[in-house]
C-alpha cells in the first residue's frame, strides 16, 4: 500500500478539522432555526415570584486571562450548610430572566450562582445570540475553566456541601459538559434540551445522576438523539431519568423566549426540584 504524502496528510487533517467545525456550526444553525421568530423576553418561568425572600448580589467568581467574570448569586438569608447550584444561561446570555430563575432556585433552599459564559455580553436578538454562541464554541477550554472556577467559588469560598448544575438550551449542553469535566465534583446534573453526547466512551467520566428534560417537537435536539443518549447512559450503568414531553418544542421551559409550554414546563420544574432534593439534600 502506498504511504500518504505529507501534503496529503495535511489535506486530510484540514478536512477532518473542517468536518468538526461544520458539525458545531450545524448545531448552532439548528438553534438559529429553532429560535427564528424568538426574542429574549421574560417567559412565565421567569415571571414566577420566589416563594420566600432571598438575598442577592453580583459576585466575581472567576478570572480568565486577567479578566474578572461576574455572576449573579442568590441564596436564602440563612444559607449555611445549603447545597449549591451552578445555573447556566440559555444562548441569550446572563440576562434578567436567568437572574429571576436563580431567585426561584434560592427560594427553594439553594445557593444559586448564575454564571456568565459570554463574559459580560448578552444577545438581544437571534443573530446576537448566535454570534455569542459561536464565540463560546471557539473557546471551549476557556468556557470550561469559567465553569470550573464557578464550582470552586461555591465549594471553597461559600463552603456548600454539594453542588448541582442546571442549564437550558446552550446552557443545557454545558450542564452536561460540566458534569463530564468535573466528575465526582458534581452531585446532580439537569439538562434542559441541551446538546448531547452519545458516545459511551465520552460519557464514561460521568459520575452524577442525570435528569434530562426534552420536547418531542424539538428539531434542534431530536428525540432520536435523546434516545441514543439514554441508551449510552444505560449501557454504562449510569443513573439517569430522561423525560420527553409530547407537544413541547425546543425552549419550552426557558426563562427567556416566546415558546413557553406551561403544562410541560411546570411539570419539568417539579421534577427538577424533586431531583435536586433527592441528590443534594441527602443525609451525610
Amino acid at each position: 500500500m502506498r504511504k500518504a504524502t505529507p501534503c496529503l496528510l495535511l489535506v486530510i487533517l484540514a478536512l477532518s478539522t473542517l468536518a468538526v467545525a461544520q458539525t458545531d456550526d450545524d448545531y448552532i444553525a439548528r438553534m438559529e432555526r429553532e429560535h427564528r421568530d424568538d426574542m429574549p423576553v421574560a417567559s412565565p418561568a421567569a415571571e414566577t415570584q420566589p416563594a420566600v425572600e432571598v438575598v442577592t448580589e453580583d459576585v466575581v467568581y472567576a478570572e480568565l486571562d486577567g479578566k474578572k467574570i461576574t455572576g449573579f448569586l442568590a441564596r436564602p438569608k440563612n444559607s449555611k450548610g445549603l447545597p449549591g447550584l451552578i445555573v447556566i444561561h440559555e444562548w441569550w446570555g446572563l440576562n434578567d430572566n436567568v437572574r429571576a430563575m436563580a431567585l426561584r432556585f434560592a427560594a427553594e433552599g439553594y445557593v444559586a450562582l448564575a454564571v456568565d459564559l459570554y463574559e459580560g455580553e448578552v444577545g438581544e436578538d437571534r443573530d446576537g445570540a448566535a454570534r455569542l454562541a459561536r464565540a463560546a464554541r471557539d473557546r471551549p477550554q476557556q468556557v470550561e475553566e469559567n465553569l470550573r472556577q464557578a464550582w470552586k467559588f461555591l465549594g471553597q469560598e461559600l463552603k456548600v456541601p454539594r453542588i448541582g448544575v442546571v442549564g437550558w438550551c446552550f446552557g443545557g449542553g454545558w450542564s452536561l459538559r460540566t458534569a463530564l469535566a468535573l466528575g465526582d465534583g458534581i452531585d446532580a446534573t439537569v439538562i434542559y434540551y441541551g446538546r448531547l453526547e452519545t458516545d459511551p466512551a465520552a460519557l464514561e467520566s460521568l459520575t452524577s445522576p442525570v435528569l434530562g428534560i426534552f420536547g418531542a417537537l424539538d428539531k434542534g435536539i431530536p428525540v432520536e438523539t435523546v434516545r441514543e443518549f439514554e441508551s449510552a447512559l444505560d449501557s454504562l450503568g449510569k443513573e439517569a431519568s430522561i423525560h420527553v414531553y409530547e407537544g413541547a418544542d425546543h425552549a419550552f421551559a426557558n426563562p427567556s423566549g416566546t415558546r413557553y409550554n406551561a403544562k410541560a414546563a411546570e411539570d419539568a420544574w417539579e421534577k427538577t426540584m424533586a431531583f435536586f432534593a433527592s441528590n443534594l439534600r441527602r443525609p451525610e
